[in-house]
């Protein structure tokens, strides 16, 4: 048995969770705050025996894709900011950040 612990941006999360039904796998989410860009996401907690792994993780790649976004870095914190225009930088955002653990013991009531 294992425990799947995917991150995924809010975009792609109704997606995702929309294809683990049709999939039949079951799901908890979670609202959780990502730190680099502090938006928001959603972490899914998905119980699959061992055999259904790379069917999960299909299901994640296919519903979670990377795409860029415009970003205008914050201000820093000390020093002058007479001389910093903060201009917007392009960054990837989106994917899924995905942790595979093994569980000893899984019941449900």
């Amino acid at each position: 048995m294992k425990l799947i612990i995917a991150i995924v941006q809010d975009k792609d999360s109704n997606r995702l969770s929309g294809e683990l039904v049709k999939s039949n796998f079951r799901a908890t989410k979670l609202a959780s705050t990502g730190g680099f860009l502090r938006a928001g996401n959603t972490t899914f907690m998905i119980g699959v025996d061992d055999s259904q792994v790379e069917a999960v993780m299909a299901v994640i790649n296919k519903s979670c894709k990377v795409r860029e976004q415009l970003v205008t870095p914050v201000t820093p914190m000390s020093g002058t900011t007479d001389s910093y225009l903060p201009l917007p930088v392009e960054v990837q955002v989106g994917g899924a950040t995905v942790f595979v653990m093994p569980v000893d013991r899984f019941e449900h009531f």
